[in-house]
């Protein structure tokens, strides 16, 4: 995340994912709140929301929140979520005989960003899901011309999975900030995942219930206690998350 606030004036990020059910929603959402908080008029849009019966849930929710927010964004929920289909699957799948239209889209893009300084754009489940036969959720990063910020899991299997969805991005020559949700394995995390992470990237960001942090950042101010107090602080942040955790 850059230092200079202005820098996010008259830009787009895509939120993304390795995979679907990482947390792409509540990233967008502490996003959205982040960018508020810095002084920022936010807006939101996702082009594809499936499994919707009577309307969509996330989107409808993102954009109640960002009309509290930024009380300009006076848009409607079809406009914020232009494609809803009832099947749970991969737009490709759930849109049957429906044509995305790219044209359409970008336009959408363009009416949203005038209710806004910042748009936040959600993905559709990991980066490789199809919209159409030849065009997968990545490609709309360029097309949009928006940055990105890939949200990893902290379960068993987050490395492998955030190495590839890396090396996908960096083949397309996408500019992104790596998250890491935690919230799932927490107990292990830290012994079966994180130590190859930290080697491999010096830096991590997580993401928790309460902000944004930095693991640098972190690390510096918790390595100036004594091992006894490392210890308590671990045990009484561990437990704290896990109950913010069962109570959202």
């Amino acid at each position: 995340m850059k230092n200079d606030i202005s820098y996010y004036i008259n830009k787009s990020i895509f939120i993304t994912a390795t995979n679907t059910d990482v947390g792409k929603t509540y990233a967008s959402e502490k996003f959205l709140r982040y960018f508020t908080s810095k002084g920022l008029k936010v807006g939101y849009f996702k082009p594809f929301e499936t499994g919707v019966i009577d309307f969509p849930l996330d989107g409808t929710k993102m954009l109640n929140l960002v009309k509290t927010l930024n009380p300009s964004f006076d848009v409607t929920i079809n406009d914020v979520v232009p494609y809803q289909f009832k099947l749970p699957a991969a737009p490709y799948v759930a849109k049957e005989n429906t044509i995305i239209d790219i044209e359409f889209l970008k336009e959408k893009k363009k009416y949203l960003e005038q209710f806004c300084d910042l748009l936040i754009i959600e993905g559709a489940g990991g980066l490789m899901v199809p919209v159409e036969k030849d065009l997968f959720i990545i490609d709309l990063i360029k097309i949009f011309d928006a940055s990105a910020i890939l949200i990893a899991p902290s379960k068993l299997g987050c490395i492998n999975d955030t190495l590839l969805s890396i090396n996908v991005l960096k083949a397309k020559n996408i500019d992104f900030e790596l998250y890491i949700n935690l919230y799932e394995d927490l107990d292990s995390f830290e012994n079966v995942s994180k130590p190859f992470l930290i080697d491999y990237f010096k830096k991590l960001n997580f993401f928790n219930h309460i902000s944004i942090i930095s693991i640098d950042i972190f690390m510096s101010f918790f390595n100036s206690f004594t091992m006894v107090y490392k210890v308590l602080i671990y045990s009484l942040l561990s437990c704290k998350l896990l109950a913010l955790n069962k109570i959202n």
